[in-house]
């Protein structure tokens, strides 16, 4: 069991802690959410009900439907654009494929020319 969760976390730790953050961060607003919304209806003199047509589950569906709506949007749009778009040296960007490629284009270059001059002087030396 103790391997199990070693490698687990040995392979998925970014996923885990990721994970763990937005837990974190959604408990968090729920809870403040929650805490807002009892002092608001304090203040009209009703009392906080979790449930109902007037519910907090109406107030906190739609908050998280807004971030999360405005996080894939974002990250949408982020995806598309360093599809298609260039910033050099950017990790994202597709110019640093591009110049990968060439520099390993010129050290199979260089490679083939050494090894083509060993074979020629191997060859006189036999």
């Amino acid at each position: 069991m103790r391997q199990l969760i070693r490698r687990l976390w040995r392979d998925y730790s970014l996923s885990l802690v990721l994970a763990v953050f937005f837990l974190t961060s959604w408990g968090l607003q729920t809870w403040m959410g929650w805490q807002y919304f009892v002092a608001e209806q304090q203040q009209h003199g009703q009392t906080a009900q979790l449930f109902g047509p007037d519910g907090y589950i109406w107030q906190w569906g739609e908050s998280t439907f807004e971030n999360w709506q405005s996080e894939f949007l974002q990250l949408l749009t982020f995806v598309v654009l360093t599809a298609f778009l260039i910033h050099k040296g950017s990790h994202e960007s597709k110019d640093t494929d591009d110049e990968m490629m060439a520099i390993l284009r010129r050290i199979e270059k260089r490679l083939d020319s050494l090894e083509a001059k060993q074979g020629q002087s191997g060859g006189e030396q036999g």
